[in-house]
Protein backbone atom coordinates (compact mmCIF):
# COMPACT_ATOMS: atom_id res chain seq x y z
CA UNK A 1 0.00 0.00 0.00
CA UNK A 2 2.71 2.50 0.90
CA UNK A 3 4.45 2.78 -2.52
CA UNK A 4 1.13 3.51 -4.31
CA UNK A 5 0.18 6.06 -1.66
CA UNK A 6 3.56 7.71 -2.02
CA UNK A 7 3.02 8.10 -5.78
CA UNK A 8 -0.42 9.61 -5.20
CA UNK A 9 1.06 11.99 -2.62
CA UNK A 10 3.68 13.24 -5.09
CA UNK A 11 1.03 13.78 -7.77
CA UNK A 12 -1.15 15.61 -5.27
CA UNK A 13 1.66 17.99 -4.34
CA UNK A 14 1.66 19.23 -7.95
CA UNK A 15 -2.11 19.45 -8.35
CA UNK A 16 -3.19 20.98 -5.07
CA UNK A 17 -4.12 24.37 -6.56
CA UNK A 18 -7.89 24.41 -7.05
CA UNK A 19 -10.25 27.05 -8.34
CA UNK A 20 -12.89 28.10 -5.82
CA UNK A 21 -16.23 26.59 -6.75
CA UNK A 22 -19.56 25.50 -5.40
CA UNK A 23 -21.07 22.08 -5.65
CA UNK A 24 -24.41 20.48 -6.34
CA UNK A 25 -25.79 17.02 -5.78
CA UNK A 26 -28.54 15.50 -7.84
CA UNK A 27 -31.69 14.06 -6.25
CA UNK A 28 -30.59 10.66 -7.51
CA UNK A 29 -27.30 10.91 -5.66
CA UNK A 30 -28.83 12.10 -2.42
CA UNK A 31 -31.47 9.40 -2.64
CA UNK A 32 -28.88 6.64 -2.48
CA UNK A 33 -28.60 6.33 1.28
CA UNK A 34 -25.74 3.87 1.03
CA UNK A 35 -23.80 6.37 -1.08
CA UNK A 36 -21.33 7.33 1.65
CA UNK A 37 -21.21 4.04 3.51
CA UNK A 38 -18.02 2.18 2.62
CA UNK A 39 -18.68 -1.29 4.00
CA UNK A 40 -14.96 -1.99 4.26
CA UNK A 41 -14.56 1.04 6.50
CA UNK A 42 -17.59 0.04 8.59
CA UNK A 43 -16.30 -3.52 9.00
CA UNK A 44 -12.83 -2.30 9.91
CA UNK A 45 -14.14 -0.11 12.74
CA UNK A 46 -16.71 -2.70 13.85
CA UNK A 47 -13.91 -5.20 14.47
CA UNK A 48 -12.74 -2.95 17.31
CA UNK A 49 -16.17 -2.87 18.98
CA UNK A 50 -15.25 -5.08 21.93
CA UNK A 51 -12.39 -2.76 22.89
CA UNK A 52 -14.16 0.51 22.11
CA UNK A 53 -14.60 1.56 25.72
CA UNK A 54 -11.11 0.55 26.87
CA UNK A 55 -9.35 3.90 27.50
CA UNK A 56 -6.01 2.16 27.09
CA UNK A 57 -7.00 0.10 24.05
CA UNK A 58 -6.77 0.77 20.30
CA UNK A 59 -9.31 3.63 20.55
CA UNK A 60 -7.41 5.40 23.35
CA UNK A 61 -6.69 8.36 21.07
CA UNK A 62 -10.42 9.04 20.67
CA UNK A 63 -10.95 8.83 24.42
CA UNK A 64 -8.14 11.33 24.95
CA UNK A 65 -9.50 13.63 22.22
CA UNK A 66 -12.57 14.35 24.35
CA UNK A 67 -10.38 16.73 26.35
CA UNK A 68 -10.42 18.99 23.27
CA UNK A 69 -13.69 18.05 21.58
CA UNK A 70 -16.07 18.64 24.47
CA UNK A 71 -14.79 22.17 25.32
CA UNK A 72 -14.68 22.94 21.58
CA UNK A 73 -18.40 22.22 21.24
CA UNK A 74 -19.39 23.80 24.55
CA UNK A 75 -17.39 26.99 24.00
CA UNK A 76 -18.39 27.18 20.35
CA UNK A 77 -22.07 27.15 21.23
CA UNK A 78 -21.48 29.80 23.89
CA UNK A 79 -19.58 31.98 21.41
CA UNK A 80 -22.49 31.88 18.94
CA UNK A 81 -25.12 32.59 21.59
CA UNK A 82 -26.84 29.19 21.48
CA UNK A 83 -25.76 28.72 25.10
CA UNK A 84 -25.66 31.62 27.59
CA UNK A 85 -22.24 32.65 28.92
CA UNK A 86 -23.60 32.51 32.46
CA UNK A 87 -23.95 28.73 32.13
CA UNK A 88 -20.32 27.90 31.32
CA UNK A 89 -19.48 26.69 34.83
CA UNK A 90 -22.76 24.87 35.38
CA UNK A 91 -22.89 21.06 35.19
CA UNK A 92 -25.98 21.35 32.97
CA UNK A 93 -24.29 23.78 30.59
CA UNK A 94 -25.81 22.17 27.47
CA UNK A 95 -29.31 21.67 28.84
CA UNK A 96 -32.00 21.89 26.13
CA UNK A 97 -29.38 21.92 23.36
CA UNK A 98 -30.10 19.40 20.59
CA UNK A 99 -26.96 17.76 19.17
CA UNK A 100 -26.55 15.21 16.39
CA UNK A 101 -23.34 13.21 16.26
CA UNK A 102 -22.84 11.68 12.82
CA UNK A 103 -20.65 8.58 12.88
CA UNK A 104 -20.84 8.30 16.66
CA UNK A 105 -19.24 4.85 16.79
CA UNK A 106 -19.46 3.39 20.28
CA UNK A 107 -20.57 6.68 21.83
CA UNK A 108 -17.36 8.04 23.37
CA UNK A 109 -18.17 11.66 22.53
CA UNK A 110 -21.97 11.39 22.62
CA UNK A 111 -21.95 10.26 26.25
CA UNK A 112 -19.77 13.15 27.33
CA UNK A 113 -22.13 15.64 25.71
CA UNK A 114 -25.16 13.94 27.24
CA UNK A 115 -23.54 14.23 30.68
CA UNK A 116 -23.63 17.99 30.17
CA UNK A 117 -27.40 17.55 29.72
CA UNK A 118 -27.48 18.04 25.96
CA UNK A 119 -30.15 16.08 24.09
CA UNK A 120 -27.89 13.89 21.97
CA UNK A 121 -28.75 11.69 19.01
CA UNK A 122 -25.92 9.47 17.78
CA UNK A 123 -26.13 7.76 14.39
CA UNK A 124 -23.78 5.27 12.77
CA UNK A 125 -24.11 2.68 9.98
CA UNK A 126 -22.45 0.00 12.17
CA UNK A 127 -24.93 -2.18 14.05
CA UNK A 128 -22.12 -3.51 16.25
CA UNK A 129 -20.96 -0.08 17.33
CA UNK A 130 -24.47 1.22 17.98
CA UNK A 131 -25.08 -1.88 20.09
CA UNK A 132 -21.91 -1.13 22.07
CA UNK A 133 -22.94 2.50 22.51
CA UNK A 134 -26.46 1.61 23.65
CA UNK A 135 -25.30 -1.03 26.13
CA UNK A 136 -22.66 1.26 27.62
CA UNK A 137 -25.21 4.04 28.06
CA UNK A 138 -27.57 1.67 29.86
CA UNK A 139 -24.77 0.57 32.20
CA UNK A 140 -23.81 4.16 33.05
CA UNK A 141 -25.86 4.94 36.15
CA UNK A 142 -24.82 8.60 36.18
CA UNK A 143 -26.19 9.11 32.67
CA UNK A 144 -29.76 10.29 32.26
CA UNK A 145 -31.10 7.96 29.58
CA UNK A 146 -33.54 10.53 28.21
CA UNK A 147 -30.59 12.65 27.12
CA UNK A 148 -29.19 10.15 24.64
CA UNK A 149 -30.50 8.10 21.73
CA UNK A 150 -28.67 5.88 19.26
CA UNK A 151 -29.77 4.75 15.81
CA UNK A 152 -28.28 2.54 13.11
CA UNK A 153 -28.74 5.09 10.36
CA UNK A 154 -26.97 7.09 7.66
CA UNK A 155 -26.93 10.88 7.64
CA UNK A 156 -28.90 10.83 4.38
CA UNK A 157 -31.74 8.87 5.97
CA UNK A 158 -31.70 10.82 9.23
CA UNK A 159 -31.53 14.28 7.67
CA UNK A 160 -34.47 13.59 5.39
CA UNK A 161 -36.64 12.98 8.47
CA UNK A 162 -35.15 15.71 10.67
CA UNK A 163 -34.66 18.91 8.65
CA UNK A 164 -33.26 21.87 10.61
CA UNK A 165 -33.75 20.08 13.93
CA UNK A 166 -30.37 20.43 15.64
CA UNK A 167 -28.49 23.26 17.34
CA UNK A 168 -25.23 21.46 16.56
CA UNK A 169 -24.11 18.70 14.22
CA UNK A 170 -20.84 16.95 15.05
CA UNK A 171 -18.75 14.83 12.67
CA UNK A 172 -15.58 13.99 14.58
CA UNK A 173 -12.97 11.74 12.94
CA UNK A 174 -15.53 10.71 10.33
CA UNK A 175 -14.96 12.82 7.22
CA UNK A 176 -11.67 11.05 6.41
CA UNK A 177 -13.69 7.84 5.95
CA UNK A 178 -16.31 9.40 3.65
CA UNK A 179 -16.22 9.11 -0.12
CA UNK A 180 -18.59 11.83 -1.31
CA UNK A 181 -17.82 14.66 1.07
CA UNK A 182 -20.01 17.17 -0.74
CA UNK A 183 -23.17 15.06 -0.32
CA UNK A 184 -22.20 14.25 3.26
CA UNK A 185 -21.74 17.90 4.24
CA UNK A 186 -24.94 18.90 2.45
CA UNK A 187 -26.96 16.40 4.46
CA UNK A 188 -25.30 17.37 7.76
CA UNK A 189 -26.11 21.02 7.13
CA UNK A 190 -29.71 20.23 6.18
CA UNK A 191 -30.26 18.77 9.67
CA UNK A 192 -28.86 21.94 11.27
CA UNK A 193 -30.98 24.89 12.42
CA UNK A 194 -30.13 28.30 10.97
CA UNK A 195 -27.71 29.83 13.48
CA UNK A 196 -26.55 26.40 14.57
CA UNK A 197 -22.98 25.11 14.29
CA UNK A 198 -21.38 22.18 12.55
CA UNK A 199 -18.22 20.90 14.26
CA UNK A 200 -15.76 18.76 12.29
CA UNK A 201 -12.45 17.21 13.27
CA UNK A 202 -10.54 15.42 10.55
CA UNK A 203 -7.20 14.98 8.76
CA UNK A 204 -5.58 17.39 6.33
CA UNK A 205 -4.34 16.12 2.97
CA UNK A 206 -0.63 16.89 3.19
CA UNK A 207 2.69 15.02 3.11
CA UNK A 208 2.81 15.48 6.89
CA UNK A 209 -0.56 13.78 7.39
CA UNK A 210 0.53 10.87 5.19
CA UNK A 211 3.71 10.45 7.22
CA UNK A 212 2.05 11.00 10.59
CA UNK A 213 -1.39 9.45 10.32
CA UNK A 214 -0.54 6.55 8.00
CA UNK A 215 3.18 5.72 7.99
CA UNK A 216 3.76 6.61 11.64
CA UNK A 217 0.44 5.76 13.28
CA UNK A 218 -0.34 2.60 11.31
CA UNK A 219 2.99 1.06 10.26
CA UNK A 220 5.67 2.26 12.68
CA UNK A 221 4.07 2.92 16.06
CA UNK A 222 1.02 0.66 15.50
CA UNK A 223 -1.31 3.16 17.15
CA UNK A 224 -4.18 2.03 14.92
CA UNK A 225 -4.60 -1.02 12.64
CA UNK A 226 -3.03 -0.89 9.18
CA UNK A 227 -5.27 0.48 6.42
CA UNK A 228 -7.45 2.36 8.92
CA UNK A 229 -6.97 5.47 6.78
CA UNK A 230 -6.94 6.16 3.06
CA UNK A 231 -4.93 9.29 2.27
CA UNK A 232 -7.04 9.87 -0.86
CA UNK A 233 -10.02 10.55 1.45
CA UNK A 234 -8.26 13.23 3.51
CA UNK A 235 -9.32 16.84 2.88
CA UNK A 236 -7.65 20.21 3.33
CA UNK A 237 -9.20 22.91 5.54
CA UNK A 238 -9.48 25.17 2.49
CA UNK A 239 -11.45 22.63 0.49
CA UNK A 240 -13.68 21.85 3.47
CA UNK A 241 -14.39 25.54 4.00
CA UNK A 242 -15.31 25.89 0.33
CA UNK A 243 -17.83 23.08 0.61
CA UNK A 244 -19.29 24.50 3.81
CA UNK A 245 -19.63 27.96 2.30
CA UNK A 246 -21.58 26.53 -0.62
CA UNK A 247 -24.18 25.34 1.87
CA UNK A 248 -24.45 28.70 3.64
CA UNK A 249 -22.04 27.89 6.46
CA UNK A 250 -19.46 30.44 7.57
CA UNK A 251 -16.31 29.10 9.19
CA UNK A 252 -15.64 30.95 12.44
CA UNK A 253 -12.95 28.72 13.94
CA UNK A 254 -10.07 26.67 12.59
CA UNK A 255 -7.56 25.05 14.95
CA UNK A 256 -4.79 22.55 14.45
CA UNK A 257 -4.65 19.53 16.75
CA UNK A 258 -1.58 17.54 17.77
CA UNK A 259 -1.54 14.07 19.31
CA UNK A 260 1.26 13.42 21.80
CA UNK A 261 0.92 9.66 21.46
CA UNK A 262 3.64 8.90 23.99
CA UNK A 263 1.49 10.59 26.66
CA UNK A 264 -1.90 9.88 25.04
CA UNK A 265 -2.74 13.58 25.12
CA UNK A 266 -4.07 16.03 22.57
CA UNK A 267 -3.27 19.73 22.43
CA UNK A 268 -4.29 22.67 20.29
CA UNK A 269 -1.76 24.07 17.85
CA UNK A 270 -1.61 26.67 15.06
CA UNK A 271 -0.31 23.93 12.76
CA UNK A 272 -3.11 22.31 10.72
CA UNK A 273 -0.83 20.08 8.65
CA UNK A 274 -2.12 16.83 10.20
CA UNK A 275 -5.24 17.08 12.38
CA UNK A 276 -7.56 20.04 12.56
CA UNK A 277 -10.95 21.15 13.87
CA UNK A 278 -13.48 23.46 12.24
CA UNK A 279 -16.60 25.19 13.50
CA UNK A 280 -18.94 26.71 10.94
CA UNK A 281 -22.26 28.46 11.51
CA UNK A 282 -25.29 28.00 9.26
CA UNK A 283 -26.31 31.46 8.16
CA UNK A 284 -29.84 32.70 8.73
CA UNK A 285 -31.47 33.58 5.40
CA UNK A 286 -32.59 37.20 5.26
Amino acid sequence: MLPQQCIRLIKHSFTNIRIARCYSTSPETVGKQHQNVDQREVDNLSRQSEEWWDPNGPIRGLHAMNALRVPLIRDGLIATGVVGRDRIQKPKVLENVNILEVGCGGGILSEKLARLHANVVGIDPSEKLISVASEHAKESRDLIQEHIQYHVETIEAHASKNPERYDAVVASEVLEHVGDKVAFIEQCVSALKPGGSIFITTLNKTPASWLGAIVGAEYIFKLVPEETHDWDKFISPLELQRILSCYSCKTILLHGMFYQFWANQWCWTKNTEINYAIQAVKMVES
